[in-house]
């Protein structure tokens, strides 16, 4: 069942909000509790893990931007 474009709107608020600084901490925590990598190691796994949480949730967001096409 596709999603209405308010409750797209509203789920990509809660992932932006909620969503997106959990993801974020969940990242911090497992970098360290795998130690400290080189540099590049970690530059790599973090833009990785910056770009894999949108593939998920491009549906929500897409034509987010856009005007309510029901309106």
């Amino acid at each position: 069942m596709a999603l209405s474009y308010k409750a797209r709107k509203r789920w990509a608020l809660v992932v932006l909000v909620l969503g997106i600084p959990l993801y974020i901490v969940m990242a911090v925590t497992i970098m360290n509790m795998l130690g400290r990598p080189s540099l590049w190691v970690e530059l790599a796994v973090y833009v990785g893990l910056g770009v894999l949480w949108a593939f998920p949730l491009k549906a929500i967001f897409k034509g987010i931007g856009q005007a309510d096409p029901d309106a």
